[in-house]
């Protein structure tokens, strides 16, 4: 069974710092990224990494203060939030794509096939 279970979030002053993980279950990922939405907008890419090549790829807002990585023997991507900002409010998705097709653009998310649950990012100023 396909599953994408994302942990992590919280409530945190502005520039502090949050770390999400997402462990997946069930398949093996051409790659694995963390979209966000925030209410009343469109749901964006923030990062993705290809699990096999280990390239990484960010959205221009977040380029400096997020890492995303892998510890592929516990098939799980976490994202490094440092230096939040009050605009980093949100929930953030974890999702992940069997096909290189998929993957491509990386943080074109309309292709993702596999989506987790989600949890909230809250970022005080």
């Amino acid at each position: 069974q396909v599953q994408l279970v994302e942990s992590g979030g919280g409530s945190v002053q502005a520039g502090g710092s949050l770390r999400l993980s997402c462990a997946a279950s069930g398949y093996s990922y051409y790659c694995m990224g963390w979209f966000q939405q925030a209410p009343g907008k469109e749901r964006e890419g923030v990062a993705t990494i290809y699990t096999g090549s280990g390239s990484t790829y960010y959205a221009d807002s977040v380029k400096g203060r997020f890492t995303i990585s892998q510890d592929k023997a516990k098939n799980t991507v976490y994202l490094q939030m440092n230096k939040l900002k009050p605009e980093d409010t949100a929930m953030y998705y974890c999702a992940a794509a069997a096909s290189s097709r998929d993957c491509y653009p990386a943080l074109y998310g309309k292709n993702k096939n596999y989506w987790g649950q989600g949890t909230q990012v809250t970022v005080s100023s």
